[in-house]
């Protein structure tokens, strides 16, 4: 490599992203200005060092730590590869770049690892503050890899799996890396709309169309034109509604309820299901012809379970943004950690916020233990049991009454704001605010 150095430092400056040249033993032999700038090193400090110290800040290559190692990959097969890894910028933050490792031959015969970088998406991106995905497992990694490759392309795309999993901020992310990512993102909650408004929610309305109708209502599918429109939980969509959707989806047409016109809308069609939609096409619950229309590419999102190397910056992620939100600083400690990190999690990262913010409550000098840490346990009927000293042991149900009341008098009463940060929708929030009494908590007079 030492014969032509003045052409290959020109070919690779050449490439608009960042690109690398490493040897058999990680050691970077030639970086082009992009790359230096990407992770804001000189000529001096990067000639020589290890691959994995400069993108990783680790000590050792990737691949020890797990993850899917290009470098290995190209030495032992001598055939392209492209991996989805977490690399650290020039400010220490960590973002998700998807790299294109290539065999490159030198005039010796000597083999190379070429590395073609592609930013995904930085810590502080996606653009919805503290709602963001976040992990470094490879599990997590690979997902992100297809998430990515579907906002690229204009194919509806339905998101796979299991209940706090974080399927909305999949769909988020998607529309935030499309074309559209300027237009609306428009969510329609299939479980929380009664049967009977579905209709009217989704295409609008006019004015007299229904008793009590006063006036034209403009409907989500209209709303979303430009944009992404995103069925959560499309398994839950009533049967006489998937007729009309699949006419829709197809043609961009609708009417208003009540109305003569024919209206178009050019929407991208994302949708989530937490529920096995073949199985319900098997059982005729799911039309057969609506279930291929949105299943154009199919992202299965990981369990926790799945990507358990996560948890403690998950679980750091989501104390630090409970503890931005008015309330004092919060810190876990190493048991905490470890506890965490020993539970399987059936309701998943839903269940791992929600176990922190009681965990929160429960801590009165800001410092979480594994003491505060409790999961939830199979639901049992009667009163709570006292303990030695007489005093009744805080309940689950008490701990989450405290906990809405808590979020209700912090914003007002606003129900939608509160069911957004407790991950549930309003007809939920509604049953719970019944069922503990809290109704009139936070509204003014």
């Amino acid at each position: 490599m030492d014969k032509n150095p003045v052409e290959i430092q020109s070919l690779i400056d050449a490439q608009d992203h960042p690109f690398v040249l490493i040897d058999e033993n990680y050691k970077i032999v030639a970086a082009n200005r992009a790359y230096r700038q990407a992770y804001g090193v000189e000529d001096e400090d990067i000639i020589g060092h290890k691959c994995h110290q400069v993108s990783h800040h680790s000590d050792v290559p990737c691949h020890m730590n797990g993850e899917d190692c290009p470098h290995r990959e190209i030495f032992e097969t001598r055939k392209p590869h492209q991996v989805v890894h977490t690399h650290y910028d020039c400010n220490s933050q960590p973002g998700h770049v998807r790299i294109k490792g290539s065999p490159i031959m030198g005039l010796d015969g000597s083999l190379f690892l070429g590395e073609a970088i592609f930013p995904l998406a930085r810590g502080a991106d996606p653009d919805c503050g503290h709602r963001r995905m976040i992990g470094r497992s490879p599990a997590f990694l690979r997902c992100m890899e297809e998430l990515t490759r579907a906002a690229e392309s204009e194919a509806p795309v339905l998101l796979c799996g299991e209940s706090g999993v974080g399927k909305n901020l999949a769909a988020e992310y998607i529309h935030r890396r499309s074309d559209r990512n300027s237009r609306s993102f428009t969510m329609v909650d299939c479980a929380a709309i009664p049967e009977s408004l579905f209709e009217s929610e989704l295409f609008g309305h006019e004015r007299g169309a229904f008793t009590g109708c006063i006036g034209r209502r403009y409907g989500l599918f209209e709303q979303a034109d430009g944009g992404t429109l995103f069925f959560n939980e499309i398994g839950d969509l009533p049967e006489n509604m998937q007729g009309r959707l699949l006419r829709a989806m197809e043609t961009g047409q609708f009417r208003r309820v009540g109305g003569r016109d024919t209206l178009t809308a050019d929407v991208r069609i994302v949708c989530a299901s937490s529920r096995n939609l073949r199985q319900l096409v098997a059982t005729n619950r799911f039309r057969a012809d609506l279930y291929y229309r949105i299943a154009g590419i199919i992202c299965n999102i990981p369990t926790l379970r799945e990507r358990r190397s996560d948890i403690p910056l998950l679980a750091r992620a989501l104390v630090e943004r409970y503890s931005g939100s008015g309330r004092n600083g919060c810190h876990l400690t190493d048991d905490a950690i470890d506890k965490l990190g020993s539970h399987d999690y059936p309701g998943n990262i839903r269940e791992l916020r929600n176990t922190l913010q009681r965990a929160a409550v429960l801590s009165t000098n800001g410092i979480i233990t594994a003491e505060e840490i409790h999961f939830d346990g199979p639901m049992e009927a009667g009163p709570v049991k006292a303990t030695a000293s007489g005093a009744g042991a805080p309940s689950m149900r008490g701990l989450e009454s405290r906990y809405i009341a808590e979020l209700l008098a912090e914003h007002q009463g606003r129900r939608a704001k509160v069911a957004q940060i407790l991950g549930i929708s309003e007809r939920t929030l509604y049953r719970k605010l019944k069922r503990y009494g809290l109704q009139s908590v936070g509204k003014s007079g």
